[in-house]
């Protein structure tokens, strides 16, 4: 079984570009080598990746490409010969598929006449595919950001490619980019290893090279050393432990090539400030992990990974100087803490007229403002309708509402979210804290900008989640009133995400609201609300089918529907998920897509019906009795639909299947009647109508 290995060796590449980079690169080494016929069933293929490398090893390649058959068709007959004699058309026909022109044939399809011809195609080897295809691979690689490094040159990549290294079992295969030929030669760790080359002789020596170079080459080795090192360290500290930070581990895991853990201290003086500010200067600016102790106060260590492994004098020195750059950022930020406690929160919303927002959209102020206005119409709207509702219970603190909302963005104008702005939001929420301001609102200031993904958590309080959804409704209607929609993979303004934060806090919260009313009161006229709506609704699908994994058809079903309240939309797709295992179900599924395409079929032709029209013209037995028994079940269907108890108005419209089957058995819904062939059509127009408000049966994929 012959294996292929392929590394692009590269100047360091940002941590956040390589987990893609790694999944692209082994996906188009994967398909290439698939498409062109070069591996056997059953391949497999292991990817590596670290700052300085790309690496993909497939096991089970074809060393020559089959010989293969392809079906040609060619130019019409009649412009393929004239009077007899072969056109220059029927003559570079003939060329393409390798065979003399008396050996063309004719066929016939929908089109009529055409030259036809067999071609046998030699199979390629394995080399001559690669070096052709390969670099074409390599060149139509995605990065966020790239480079060109040779002058006057077309190729770009993240960074400079350094080596190139290709072998088909021991072979080298001298496949070329951006100047670079490839070899059998790869390099280790820099610092630990030096720029000696190491030879590999074959594919499957190339990990244990590398691990001797000091190169742990397969990400998933790296994170499990990274841990354990992590929890060795903190074992050092009574009653200590690391802080779960997983995307940092992931950061970390993607910055080094031979990780090694080195334990820091901190004076305790730095601990008086708050914790959240410690922990973002050792995080997001020194990459360092915090150690906490059983009731989770912070402790003062902290926890560095290094790409190195220092010994004897240069683990202190190292230490120390992990140490000293910390104490500068904690005296920084202390500085800019007690600074900016000269002037209040509320002194500095008036500020916010001097930072701009979009420049279209004006300022700070402006879109404070706008919120403002916005939370008190949403909050207003709670107020009024949580007793009458699902959210009955839920009070809102409408003057703590408007203090948030009025005070949100503040913090934009303190040196601590300048210097660090990863802050924002939570710097504020701490200062009103600090200033005395109403504890739900500084709550709501302080996780306003939550969710920030799907893994984040929702603001905890009502006030926090109306002011995050009334700041993100404004961005998107904002932007759309612009024109400035996401298109494609592109979303500068973080619309989409804006969009998934209000979608998710609809649906791990109480809030009596539906994205038609959050809508309708972040926009000013019918269209941009239908937009914003519309978007709104894109996000919600999303949400159903990535995030909560509905199938695809059950979310498209529920879909149809229009949903507006997002939790009753998440129920309908539960409920559809769960009753369309049973037998009952699949069948009226399928007759109710017999009902829609006949119905549809018939306006298509004109064919003109009502719901339930000319129901006195339903003579046959099975037809009257489908009409009674459908009508007597749809008012107890709606009544279940109101009250949320879908299981049991799904089982209901199931136990329609008998009268349905007998229908379609005895009755020929397109009798030549007029009279007879609109009442049945408008009978199952009215069934459709009735029964396809939970969801749009006919959606549904029925096996067989």
């Amino acid at each position: 079984m012959a294996e292929f290995l392929f590394e692009i060796g590269l100047e360091e590449v940002p941590a956040r570009m390589l987990p893609g980079a790694e999944a692209e690169l082994t996906k188009r080494v994967s398909d290439l080598l698939t498409r062109e016929r070069l591996v056997e069933e059953g391949f497999s293929v292991e990817s590596y990746s670290t700052p300085r490398r790309l690496a993909v090893w497939v096991k089970g390649v074809i060393a020559q490409q089959a010989d293969a058959e392809e079906e040609l068709v060619g130019p019409p007959v009649k412009a393929a010969y004239k009077d007899g004699q072969p056109t220059k058309a029927a003559e570079a026909f003939a060329e393409k598929a390798g065979i003399p022109v008396d050996q063309l044939r004719t066929i016939t399809n929908a089109k009529g006449e055409y030259l036809a011809a067999t071609a046998k195609r030699a199979g390629k080897s394995f080399s001559e595919v690669v070096l052709a295809e390969l670099p074409k691979e390599i060149a139509a690689m995605y990065w966020a950001k790239n480079m060109r490094w040779r002058p006057f040159l077309p190729e770009r990549f993240v960074r400079p490619i350094k080596w190139i290294l290709a072998l088909l079992d021991g072979a080298v295969l001298p496949v070329e980019w951006a100047g670079i030929t490839a070899s059998n030669v790869t390099y280790g760790h820099r610092v630990l290893f030096g720029y000696e080359p190491i030879t590999i002789a074959a594919p499957a020596e190339y990990a244990d090279k590398l691990y001797q170079a000091k190169v742990m080459v397969n990400v998933e080795h790296r994170r499990e050393r990274i841990r354990k090192d992590l929890d060795k360290a903190t074992r050092t500290v009574e009653g200590a432990r690391w802080r779960e930070d997983r995307p940092l581990v992931d950061k970390v895991t993607h910055l080094t090539e031979w990780p090694t853990v080195l334990l820091g201290k901190f004076e305790d003086e730095f601990l008086a400030l708050p914790e959240e500010v410690l922990v973002t200067v050792m995080r997001d600016h020194q990459n360092y992990f915090a150690l906490e102790n059983g009731e989770h106060m912070l402790q003062p260590y902290f926890l560095a990974v290094l790409n190195t492994e220092p010994v004897g004098e240069g683990v202190e020195i190292i230490r120390h100087g992990n140490e000293r750059v910390l104490r500068a950022r904690f005296n920084d930020a202390r500085f800019f803490y007690e600074f900016d406690q000269r002037i209040s929160l509320q002194e500095r919303v008036e500020l916010l007229k001097n930072v701009t927002f979009q420049k279209e959209l004006g300022s700070y102020y402006a879109k404070m403002e706008r919120t403002n206005a916005l939370v008190v119409t949403l909050g207003q709207f709670v107020r009024e309708r949580a007793n009458a509702q699902r959210g009955q219970g839920l009070s809102v603190k409408l003057d703590a509402l408007t203090t948030a909302a009025t005070l949100a963005k503040a913090d934009l104008t303190t040196e601590l979210v300048k210097e660090f702005t990863e802050l924002q939001g939570i710097v504020g929420g701490l200062y009103a804290r600090a200033q005395g301001v109403d504890e739900a609102a500084a709550i709501a200031i302080y996780e306003q900008y939550q969710p920030a993904g799907m893994e984040d958590a929702v603001p905890s309080t009502v006030e926090g989640q109306l002011l995050s959804i009334a700041d993100k409704a404004d961005t998107i209607a904002g932007m759309f009133g612009l024109g400035m929609q996401p298109t494609g993979s592109k979303d500068p303004f973080g619309l989409r995400r804006a969009a998934n934060g209000i979608v998710k806090i609809l649906a791990e919260s109480d809030l009596p609201l539906t994205l038609g009313e959050i809508a309708g009161a972040a926009t000013n006229n019918d269209t941009l609300c239908a937009n914003v709506k519309s978007f709104l609704s894109e996000r919600l699908e999303w949400y159903l089918r990535d995030i909560r994994g509905g199938a695809y058809d059950v979310v498209k079903a529920v879909m149809i529907t229009e949903p507006d309240d997002v939790r009753d939309a998440m129920k309908r797709v539960d409920a559809v998920s769960a009753a369309r295992t049973g037998a009952d179900f699949a069948a009226i599924a399928a007759a109710f897509k017999r009902m829609k395409n006949l119905v549809e079929q018939a306006k298509a032709k004109g064919e003109v019906f009502t719901p339930g029209s000319k129901h006195e013209f339903l003579t046959e037995p099975v037809e009257r009795a489908l009409a009674e028994e459908a009508g007597r079940r749809a008012a107890w269907v709606e009544g279940l639909r109101k009250d949320g108890d879908y299981t049991l108005a799904l089982a209901t419209i199931a136990e329609l299947r008998p009268f349905v089957d007998a229908f379609f058995d005895k009755v020929m819904v397109m009798a030549p009647e007029p009279q007879l062939r609109a009442a049945r059509l408008g009978l199952l127009l009215r069934i459709l109508m009735d029964y396809s408000k939970v969801a749009d049966f006919s959606e549904i994929v029925i096996a067989g």
